[in-house]
């Protein structure tokens, strides 16, 4: 299986359930995989052909920056959703994570895959 990746895509917004959370825009960094089969971009060398992770990227930096989720995983269930839904992919891991978020840590988050692994 080909897959396609995107590491550490830092995105600002609102997240979390404390009061402080709520008012002040915090990091969260998205890991991907998502299957594709890469070889008729590979025998074409057209954009068109691909999964244009430029084109997934900033979709997703333009709905996590304007998202309010209280819950990382409700943020990670809906970024899975936009991904299969919009771009076609039928299988994915996503890694979402906050830095810093817990003291003592470097972040923390969740992983999630969804769909069928070709």
């Amino acid at each position: 299986m080909d897959r396609v990746f995107i590491e550490d895509l830092r995105i600002e917004t609102i997240i979390g359930i404390y009061d402080w959370e709520r008012s002040t825009p915090q990091i969260v960094a998205l890991d991907l995989e998502m299957a594709f089969d890469n070889t008729r971009p590979a025998a074409s060398d057209r954009i068109a052909d691909t999964l244009d992770y430029k084109a997934v990227a900033k979709r997703l930096i333009a709905f996590v920056g304007d998202s309010r989720f209280e819950l990382v995983e409700t943020l990670a269930e809906r970024c899975a959703a936009i991904i299969r839904e919009e771009f076609g992919v039928t299988w994915l891991r996503l890694k979402l994570s906050k830095p810093g978020a817990v003291t003592g840590s470097r972040a923390v988050g969740v992983i999630i895959e969804r769909g069928t692994t070709p």
